[in-house]
C-alpha cells in the first residue's frame, strides 16, 4: 500500500522529527510503505515527514541510479543489493570540517517539477539505527551522501529550498508559490 505524499506548505514538513525509541512491527510496516510509496514516485528517498509522520526515519534506494558513489556499511563494502532498500532511523551526520563541497541539482517528492542547485559536503559519515534497532555505521560520498543529507534535513524540518543560493532560488519561486497555493487549496477543500 503506498501513502500520501505531502507536499510543499504542509506543516509537517518544517517538523522536527521525534526519536525513534520502539523498534516494532508497526515501525517496520510503515518503512515498507515509505518503500513502495517512494519506488511508486519513482525517487531515491522518502523522509517520515515527507508521509505525515514527523518522526526521525527515512528511507533510501540508489540501486537504479546513474552516477559515481563510494560506500563502506559497518566497515565493509557490501554491494548495493544487499543493503537496499535502507531504512536510516535517528540518523547522526558528521562531517570532515575541511570535506569539499559539492554542487547538483535537487529535486524533492514533496516538490513535484521543482528542482535546484544545491551545495552539501561532498562526503560524510552517518550513525544510525536500522528498522529493528540495530546500530550502523556508513561512510558514502557523492549522490549518496546527497541523498542522505536531503532526506537527515527533512527529519529536522529543513527544506531544500533553503539551502539554495538566492539566484538559484529566485528562478524557482514562482513555482513554489504556485505549488504552496495549490496545496492551501487543497487543505480547504478537505
Amino acid at each position: 500500500m503506498s501513502l500520501r505524499i505531502v507536499h510543499y506548505n504542509e506543516p509537517v514538513l518544517r517538523q522536527k522529527g521525534e526519536k525513534i525509541t520502539v523498534f516494532d512491527p508497526a515501525l517496520a510496516r510503515l518503512a515498507q510503505e515509505m518503500i513502495a510509496t517512494m519506488h511508486e514516485a519513482a525517487g531515491i528517498g522518502l523522509a517520515a515527514q515527507q508521509v505525515g509522520r514527523a518522526i526521525q526515519l527515512f528511507v533510501a534506494d540508489l540501486r537504479d541510479v546513474e552516477g559515481k558513489f563510494a560506500w563502506e556499511l559497518d566497515g565493509a563494502r557490501p554491494p548495493l543489493e544487499l543493503f537496499m532498500p535502507l531504512v536510516v532511523a535517528n540518523p547522526v551526520i558528521s562531517v570532515e570540517r575541511r570535506a569539499a563541497k559539492d554542487v547538483a541539482e535537487e529535486g524533492c517528492l514533496s516538490f513535484l517539477g521543482i528542482r535546484g542547485d544545491v551545495e552539501r559536503p561532498a562526503a560524510l559519515t552517518v550513525n544510525f539505527q536500522d528498522e529493528r534497532g540495530v546500530p550502523h555505521g556508513l561512510t558514502c560520498d557523492g549522490l549518496f551522501a546527497r541523498c542522505i543529507q536531503h532526506e537527515t534535513d527533512h527529519l529536522n524540518g529543513v527544506l531544500f529550498i533553503e539551502r539554495m543560493t538566492k539566484p538559484v532560488r529566485a528562478g524557482i519561486e514562482a513555482a513554489v508559490k504556485a505549488l504552496a497555493k495549490e496545496t492551501r487549496a487543497a487543505a480547504k477543500a478537505k
